[in-house]
């Protein structure tokens, strides 16, 4: 049914609720009217009033309430199933399975891997071909297979994290179909529309032609996505994305480098918005550490936005003629502007090579910006080159001096005059000049006014016409202090003082920096070839260095990756994956999205197909729940129709007595029953269930995080056994010691909670005849890295105390450390010790008695008769087999030694392995005995 995860198994049936109106017109038939004759005596029973009354036609809801029991009874006849599963038409034709795979359909992979799955399930039934083809991949052949290598096929997909191309698969699928001929197709839609989508689902339409086509959409949540972030004067904005509908609120999250959170910012979207901003408030150092911007609870690489130091700050370069620079570098200009400028921008200083040479440098690097601290005459070719930066977008901000006031070129935004104002001078002044004011239309505007910001000399301005609007800062008596114009894309900024206390203490003031910082955020140099730019293109290329998965996860880079230009500004593709390019201490950050990108919902409406939806749900089968409902109402009706024609009373008058006794036995009986404990009430099921496989089993202790790593732990050590081990166990089950029975398993892992309430004594009962009857538990009180130093520094951690006062309600045998000759060293792995997220605890077992020396050299494993009951450990073992479903471990390991993990599931397995098979190692005793019996 559109809009409601419902099917039915027999819909033609659903024809049946036609005859509704029938069965109400009958229900409704009232028997023909008698005829009134007239009988003198009949006077005399008009005053006997009747004990009954029978209406004589039926009352409107019991009519109701019958036709909701039939209307119930052609629901339930009709198959109604919840939830149903993903099916097709059916058929014996091949099954074509079309997978979006890419970073849009990583947020609910599980769910298309689910709906996939069942495809092939059924298509199995149907004993079908399957043929997958991932939209992400066009060179790839698509061929048809068993049902059994699709689903192995299929679990080997994983999301890409760039944005695909559908239209480059479809002549891969003309192919394909060309060569097949009829076949069903099924199309695994993400629904977002990055770009060409329209182009793919009319060629799409075009090259399946007349086939069956089954497109799955909806029922997942849209993915959500970051572009655009922008690092402003005061704050850090990033893009949010959507297709229609979504999450209409969220969080962005902002990391360091070190993946460790700084800060959260809010977002909404607006009534049919697509897109929003994020925002930090934060101080531009805060803001300078971050490198990733994510959404926080969404899974996909295009959720993510990478930054390095493009985002951080501009690169400026400082041109000086000072000779103060070397001679008093504390003193010179380009010491007052370093300072002013490192906070927020990345300072390339020309202090070694001549101004010309410097300027000609900055401009071969493409810089944004460009500081020049009393650089007077310029080389026609560097003024020409200036000139055409300025036009392309480049800011070139002046400092006078003695060599600008001398000097005559038109790289300034006002006409100068020749000379300078000065304290005492020609065009002298009575006292020091002080600022008053910014321009309201300037990029200073807004600023305080500093009121102790003093000016003695100063590079005038010619008066004229234009004069006023180039003015950003003025002085008391209305001379500039700052002036500047727009050329072309740049801009061009003078401060008419120096950039040193020679003139002013303006570089001393705080709002010297603050000005700076404004004309920096207002930067933003984007080259293109030409005259006057270097037009070169760069040849440096980058290697890279991690990169982001389709769930947004940092790795080691794929084959695939390629290195990229220094200067690749576009989004991540195949060759280019997202993540980090370059060194480490300076990476090129790559992002799945460009900042012009955007995302919408693909419009698939113009296709023929059959529409189905992901879900999450199990099929429920609701007949029983309808034909119970029916027969409650039909039951219903029968004690109206009996109260309503007094049938009830009558026999409730005749048979109370009887009624009374039934009625009393029937309530004695249910009270005397004994009320069914919890192992009984699902025993069958909970031993069908342990017993169908080998299965591991925890404790479940009732701190949800505590049992979520614990359940995730013995699900990735269950993984590993299979991958390694000839033993394929079932799903680990999480038991209750006090109620499950635990002898269907062969190891039991206890989490150790300290501060937990101590079991009761009717599971530490259990527990010690499960010990005795040949199980093992596992007891882990994951607190190595808490013991304090020392030889019995284990011993006294929270933990260890909780276990002990579990253990002195058992009977437990003596411990001892696992001996290097034990075999539960040697059982499938050679090891030493048993890692876990922690490598100092020790492990303990059931001590063994010592064998003489001669003896002990000739067995290569010690052990006893049997298994130890009990092994202890502090190591925190689930914690280093936690993973998660996309196949990423859950928690990080201390000390983090690169094989620490691989040692820890090898010690899981040595322990699993010890427990089913026991001390059948020790018995290589008799190994020589048996060589040399079978030599002979």
């Amino acid at each position: 049914m559109a809009g409601l995860a419902l099917s039915f198994a027999e819909p033609l049936l659903l024809l049946g609720l036609l005859s509704l109106p029938v069965l109400w017109w009958l229900l409704r038939v009232m028997p023909p009217r008698p005829r009134r004759i007239e009988f003198p005596p009949t006077r005399l029973l008009f005053d006997i009033a009747p004990k009954e009354e029978t209406p004589s036609r039926t009352p409107w809801w019991l009519t109701a309430l019958r036709l909701a029991a039939a209307a119930l009874l052609i629901f339930a006849a009709a198959g109604p199933i919840l939830n149903p599963q993903t099916g097709l038409a059916g058929g014996k034709t091949p099954l074509l399975i079309l997978l979006d795979d890419g970073w849009s359909a990583a947020g609910s992979w599980d769910m298309r891997i689910k709906a996939a799955d069942e495809l092939i399930a059924n298509a199995d039934n149907d004993r079908r071909g399957v043929a997958i083809a991932p939209l992400s991949d066009p060179a790839r052949d698509i061929t048809i297979m068993p049902a059994g290598a699709a689903r192995v096929a299929l679990q080997q997909l994983t999301p890409r994290p760039y944005t695909i191309d559908r239209s480059d698969t479809l002549p891969a699928i003309a192919r394909f179909l060309k060569a097949t001929g009829d076949c069903e197709i099924a199309w695994l839609s993400d629904g977002v529309d990055a770009g060409r989508g329209t182009e793919f689902v009319s060629g799409l339409a075009k090259t399946i032609d007349q086939r069956t086509l089954t497109i799955f959409e909806g029922g997942a949540a849209p993915p959500l996505a970051l572009t655009a972030a922008e690092n402003a004067a005061a704050k850090m904005t990033v893009k949010v994305l959507r297709t229609d509908g979504g999450l209409a609120t969220g969080v962005v999250r902002a990391l360091d480098a070190k993946s460790l959170p700084i800060a959260d910012a809010r977002f909404s979207f607006g009534a049919g918005s697509r897109e929003t901003e994020a925002t930090f408030d934060l101080p531009v150092e805060l803001r300078n550490d971050i490198t990733r911007l994510e959404v926080a609870g969404e899974r996909s690489a295009g959720a993510v936005q990478l930054l390095d130091k493009r985002w951080r700050r501009r690169a400026i370069g400082i041109v000086s003629t000072s000779t103060s620079d070397t001679a008093q570098p504390l003193l010179a200009p380009t010491f007052y502007l370093t300072r002013a400028l490192a906070p927020f921008a990345d300072v390339r200083s020309g202090e070694r090579v001549a101004p010309q040479q410097a300027i000609s440098q900055f401009l071969d690097q493409k810089l944004p910006m460009i500081v020049m601290a009393d650089v007077g005459t310029l080389s026609p070719e560097v003024h020409d080159r200036l000139v055409s930066w300025i036009e392309q977008g480049g800011v070139l901000v002046r400092f006078a001096g003695p060599r600008l006031a001398q000097g005559d070129d038109d790289l300034v935004p006002v006409k100068l005059r020749r000379g300078g104002r000065t304290l005492g001078g020609s065009l002298t002044w009575e006292k020091p000049q002080h600022l008053t004011a910014f321009a309201a239309d300037g990029p200073f505007a807004g600023l305080p006014v500093p009121k102790d910001i003093t000016v003695n000399r100063q590079v005038l301005a010619e008066p004229d016409a234009v004069l006023a609007t180039r003015s950003w800062a003025s002085l008391e008596d209305g001379t500039p202090l700052v002036t500047g114009e727009r050329r072309g894309k740049g801009m061009l900024a003078l401060f008419h003082v120096s950039a040193d206390m020679r003139w002013s203490d303006l570089p001393m003031s705080g709002s010297f920096v603050e000005m700076l910082r404004r004309i920096v955020d207002i930067s933003g140099y984007t080259p293109k070839q030409g005259a006057g730019v270097a037009g070169e293109a760069s040849s440096e290329t980058v290697a890279p260095l991690r990169t982001l998965d389709g769930f947004g996860i940092f790795g080691p880079p794929p084959s695939t990756a390629k290195p990229l230009p220094a200067d690749f500004k576009d989004h991540a593709t195949l060759d280019h994956p997202p993540g980090f390019y370059g060194p480490a201490e300076g990476p090129l950050a790559v992002n799945t999205l460009a900042p012009a990108d955007r995302i919408a919902p693909l419009d698939t409406s113009a296709m023929t197909a059959r529409r189905a939806s992901y879900t999450n749900a199990e099929p429920r089968d609701l007949r029983g729940i309808l034909m119970s409902a029916a027969l409650a109402l039909f039951l219903l009706d029968a004690i109206v129709v009996a109260v309503l024609g007094g049938g009830l009373a009558a026999m409730i008058r005749r048979r109370a007595a009887p009624a009374a006794i039934a009625f009393a036995l029937v309530l004695g009986g249910l009270l005397a029953m004994p009320s069914p404990i919890r192992a009984d009430e699902g025993s069958d099921d909970f031993a069908m269930r342990a017993v169908s496989q080998t299965r591991l089993a925890y404790v479940v202790t009732g701190n949800a995080d505590v049992d979520s790593i614990v359940k995730a732990g013995m699900a990735g050590l269950t993984l590993y056994l299979a991958q390694r081990t000839a033993l394929e166990a079932g799903d680990p089950v999480g038991v209750d010691p006090a109620h499950d029975e635990l002898a269907f398993f062969p190891l039991i892992y206890w989490p150790i909670v300290p501060g937990a309430p101590k079991p009761p004594q009717d599971a530490i009962n259990r527990i010690d005849a499960y010990m005795k009857q040949g199980g093992t538990v596992l007891f882990d009180t994951r607190d190595a890295v808490e013991a304090p130093p020392g030889d019995n520094g284990g011993a006294q951690t929270p933990g260890m105390q909780a276990l002990r006062d579990i253990l002195s309600s058992l009977d437990v045998p003596e411990l001892e450390p696992v001996p290097r000759e034990h075999v539960l060293t040697k059982t499938f792995y050679l090891l030493r010790d048993f890692p876990g997220r922690f490598v100092s605890g020790q492990t303990w077992v059931e001590a063994l008695p010592r064998e003489d020396d001669e003896e002990a050299a000739a067995r290569p494993a010690r052990g006893g008769d049997g298994v130890s009951p009990i092994i202890i450990s502090s190591n925190d073992l689930a914690g280093a087999w936690a993973m998660r479903s996309d196949g990423q471990y859950v928690l990080p390991l201390v000390p983090g030694e690169p094989k620490q993990r691989d040692y820890a599931f090898r010690a899981g397995v040595n322990i699993v392995m010890y427990t089913l098979t026991g001390n059948y190692k020790a018995d290589q005793v008799h190994a020589p005995a048996l060589i040399e019996r079978l030599g002979q």
